[in-house]
């Protein structure tokens, strides 16, 4: 049986644009893609946001980020920015 492996090891890897910079080490980013609606065949926009842990608050809104996956580090907060 083949082993599936992972190429990223620290999970998944996004990027977005950061749209709140309001909270103490976190940003929120929204993560824009595109999918093909199952019955009209058209490509639709769907957007999510994401909260993630910027250390510093380096970030600022309107920025364009990149986020990896990470173990929880709070409620809400699942990944980190590169």
């Amino acid at each position: 049986m083949k082993k599936i492996e992972n190429k990223n090891e620290n999970g998944r890897e996004m990027t977005g644009t950061v749209v709140s910079d309001k909270m103490k080490d976190t940003v929120v980013v929204e993560v824009k893609r595109f999918v093909k609606h199952p019955k009209y065949d058209k490509f639709v926009s769907i957007s999510k946001k994401f909260k993630a842990h910027d250390v510093g608050n380096t970030k600022k809104i309107g920025e364009k980020v990149t986020m990896v996956e990470c173990a929880p580090i709070s409620k809400d907060k699942r990944y980190k920015i590169v």
